[in-house]
């Protein structure tokens, strides 16, 4: 099996990926959620393993963002320093069990063979992944700043704008699958927007993101922006 492995700990998760290699299955391990985000965009794991302690991004905020609840991935939480009852909210949002660490690995063994068979069947029915979608745009400039989850910023201009992303030319250097967060005041005067976004292509002409988690109003307030925009 395709196991993507949440783990901010370096030691830690070179341990899971000998592990996981010796039980036959092929790991990728990242070190925070937004990577996690990036590397879902990629490739789909059929597991993941998830430290719900994370820099940044926690893991309870992983387990509810929207192309995670979507994907209806098994996952298996972990944390050495959880609390019962966010224990409890793990598996509340989702996840498929709770494991404290130190993990047990004949436990993690038989979760992974429960796993196995439905993995086999998903890949087998799964038809090719859905094309994105291209809904109303318009073409419109205005200042975005575009965070990576390590620190990193560039300033860019967005230049063309839907409910669900944009397009921006910045000098930022983005690979398709990484994951930021754009920040940027719509042209219309309405308040600040944050964004948890994907990169779903690199052109010449400039960066291409999806929004991962916009708010339903302000996804309804750009969707009238862009409207109002294309209208001659």
């Amino acid at each position: 099996m395709r196991v993507l492995v949440v783990e901010d700990e370096e030691p830690l998760g070179e341990v899971f990926r000998d592990v996981l290699a010796e039980m036959g299955h092929d790991a990728t391990v990242v070190r925070s959620a937004e990577a996690a985000l990036g590397s879902l965009e990629r490739q789909r794991p059929d597991a993941i393993i998830l430290d719900i302690n994370l820099p940044g991004m926690s893991g309870l905020d992983f387990l509810q963002l929207r192309p995670v609840r979507e994907a209806a991935l098994p996952i298996v939480a972990v944390s050495g320093v959880a609390t019962e009852s966010q224990a409890r909210e793990c598996l509340r949002l989702g996840a498929l069990d709770f494991v404290g660490k130190p993990v047990p690995l004949d436990r993690l063994n038989e979760v992974l063979t429960f796993l196995e068979p439905q993995a086999l069947t998903r890949r087998r029915t799964e038809s090719a992944r859905h094309e994105r979608r291209r809904g109303p745009r318009a073409q419109i400039g205005f200042p975005v700043r575009i965070v990576e989850y390590k620190g990193t910023a560039w300033d860019g201009i967005c230049e063309e704008l839907s409910a669900t992303g944009m397009k921006v030319r910045s000098r930022a250097a983005l690979t398709e699958g990484a994951a930021v967060k754009l920040l940027f005041t719509p042209p219309d005067g309405a308040a600040p927007v944050e964004v948890i976004s994907l990169v779903i292509r690199v052109d010449p002409d400039g960066t291409a993101f999806s929004f991962v988690h916009l708010a339903n109003a302000e996804a309804k307030r750009l969707s009238e922006l862009v409207q109002r925009l294309q209208r001659p």
